[in-house]
C-alpha cells in the first residue's frame, strides 16, 4: 500500500486507535478476558505489518494521543479526590506500601538482569517499568536508556498486571481495598488503574494515588544509578 497516502493524512494514527479501542472495548463486553489495550496494541500492529504502513506514518497522528496522556493521567486523581474522606489514617500504609513496591521492583529488575546478563541499555531501559510511561521515558533517558524501549517494557508491565493483577490478589485472598488500590497503582500503573476502576472506585482512587506517590519515588531511588 502507497504510504504517501498516509504520510499525508496526519489523523490517521489517532483515527485507527481511536477505533480499534472503541471495537476493543464492546468485545471486551462479551469477552471479559480480554484487554482492550492489549487487543487494541495487537491490532494495530497487525494492521501497519499487513499493510506495510511505516511506523512513522502513524506516528503523526498517534503523537496526538499521547500529547493527550498527561492530562488523562491527572484526571485518574478525581476518584481519590471524591473518597478523601474514607481514606484518613490510611495515607501512611499506603505510602509504606508503595516504597515497599518501588524498592522491590527495582530490585527485582536489577537481580534478573544480573541473572541473564543483560546490557547496561537494557537494565536502564527496564528500571522504571512500573512507573506511568512519561515518567519512566526521562527516568530511562537519564540512565542512559532506551526512551522506546522503556516505554514498551511499561506499556507491557501494565498489561500484565491489569490482567493478572486483580487474579492474582483474589488468589492470595486480598480482598482489602487499600491494599489492593496500593499494589495495583504501584506495580501496574495507570493502566492498572484503569482496570481496577471498573470494579471499585474507591480502590481506583487509591490506586491512582499509589501510582503518583510511586512515579515521585522512583525516580530518587534512580539517583544512585545515574552515577553508577
Amino acid at each position: 500500500m502507497n504510504s504517501d497516502v498516509f504520510n499525508n493524512m496526519p489523523l490517521f494514527g489517532m483515527t485507527v486507535t481511536v477505533l480499534f479501542y472503541t471495537l476493543a472495548q464492546l468485545i471486551n463486553h462479551r469477552l471479559r478476558w480480554l484487554n482492550p489495550l492489549f487487543l487494541t496494541a495487537g491490532s494495530l500492529m497487525l494492521l501497519l505489518l499487513v499493510f506495510k504502513i511505516p511506523y512513522t506514518s502513524y506516528r503523526a497522528g498517534g503523537d496526538i494521543i499521547t500529547f493527550f496522556l498527561g492530562p488523562a493521567t491527572v484526571a485518574l486523581a478525581v476518584p481519590f479526590y471524591k473518597n478523601a474522606t474514607k481514606l484518613k489514617g490510611q495515607i501512611i500504609p499506603i505510602a509504606a506500601g508503595v516504597a515497599a513496591g518501588a524498592v522491590s521492583g527495582l530490585l527485582s529488575v536489577w537481580v534478573l538482569s544480573s541473572l541473564f546478563s543483560a546490557s547496561r541499555d537494557t537494565l536502564s531501559s527496564m528500571l522504571p517499568k512500573s512507573v506511568t510511561t512519561p515518567v519512566a521515558i526521562e527516568i530511562a533517558r537519564t540512565l542512559g536508556g532506551t526512551p522506546e524501549l522503556a516505554g514498551v517494557f511499561t506499556v507491557l508491565t501494565g498489561l500484565l498486571g491489569s490482567m493478572i493483577g486483580p487474579q492474582l490478589l483474589k488468589l492470595c485472598r486480598i480482598r482489602s481495598d487499600t491494599a489492593v488500590g496500593t499494589a495495583m497503582g504501584t506495580a501496574a500503573h495507570g493502566i492498572g488503574t484503569a482496570r481496577i476502576l471498573r470494579d471499585s472506585e474507591l480502590q481506583g482512587g487509591i490506586s491512582g494515588f499509589a501510582m503518583g506517590l510511586s512515579s515521585m519515588l522512583t525516580p530518587l531511588l534512580c539517583i544512585p544509578l545515574a552515577w553508577w
